[in-house]
């Protein structure tokens, strides 16, 4: 088998399965009603984002993102909005763990990210965030986000470094790998998934450490700021041992 024929098996073996979308939907959708309770008037809308949307979701990560898009009126500080959504799906025997921006729940074997946040006024679609790390507010729009990583056309690229990502147990927030990954391939003409790959575990391992990754919805976010040295110095590392491996059998499988 060549290296592409490899590759491109290894990364549909994980991709999430169209059956398997379909139960993710389906069941964050029973969740709707609970989240109207809490938001009472203040719901503008609830919907899918994040690697669900921008089809860069791989099985053993989270199998659904959803927004909650709250009224700029809403009355509350973004810290409240967070913690009482919380408490809220805790008082409906919901297992809670609070991350950064979002508040994972595990229901009916779906592992659902619930990211609250108050729209902004006027007609943007950018939203405020509450930052569990920083414990501050974060300006942000999702809606970029999702159009920046598909216009991108990096799919099959993402999808094999977020495999990378899990196998070789690394911390590489999802959002910053696919910035990252976008990042190393600007201006690169895209022949074959293998010698993009190289070119990524390349950038990886010579670019990464010190690259500054914003946040292409706002400026002020800077996304490269989520991970620490050590964390950043563990990819390198896994990155140069990729870059050496004999096959992609020991970078990917």
């Amino acid at each position: 088998m060549s290296p592409e024929a490899y590759l491109r098996s290894v990364i549909r073996k994980h991709m999430v399965k169209p059956d398997q979308e379909s139960r993710a939907a389906f069941n964050s959708k029973r969740l709707y009603p609970i989240i109207r309770r809490w938001a009472h008037d203040n719901l503008i809308a609830i919907r899918p984002v994040g690697s669900y949307v921008k089809k860069t979701n791989i099985i053993g990560n989270t199998d659904i993102d959803l927004f909650i898009s709250l009224k700029p009126s809403t009355p509350l500080t973004l810290k409240e909005i967070y913690d009482l959504l919380a408490d809220f799906l805790r008082f409906n025997d919901l297992n809670v763990k609070k991350q950064n921006v979002s508040i994972r729940v595990d229901y009916k074997n779906v592992a659902i990210d619930l990211v609250p946040g108050r729209k902004q006024s006027g007609s943007t679609l950018d939203h405020s965030l509450y930052s569990k790390k920083s414990d501050s507010w974060i300006q942000t729009n999702v809606d970029k986000h999702i159009s920046f990583v598909r216009q991108s056309k990096c799919r099959w690229e993402i999808c094999a470094l977020k495999i990378w990502r899990n196998l070789h147990k690394l911390h590489f927030p999802s959002f910053y790998l696919e910035m990252s990954v976008i990042n190393a391939v600007k201006g690169y003409r895209r022949y074959k998934l293998s010698t993009t790959l190289e070119r990524i575990f390349g950038y990886l391992y010579d670019d990464f450490e010190e690259a500054r990754i914003i946040d292409p919805a706002n400026s002020n976010n800077i996304i490269s700021d989520e991970l620490n040295k050590s964390e950043k110095r563990a990819i390198k590392k896994a990155a140069n041992s990729s870059l050496l491996a004999d096959s992609w059998a020991d970078v990917i499988w």
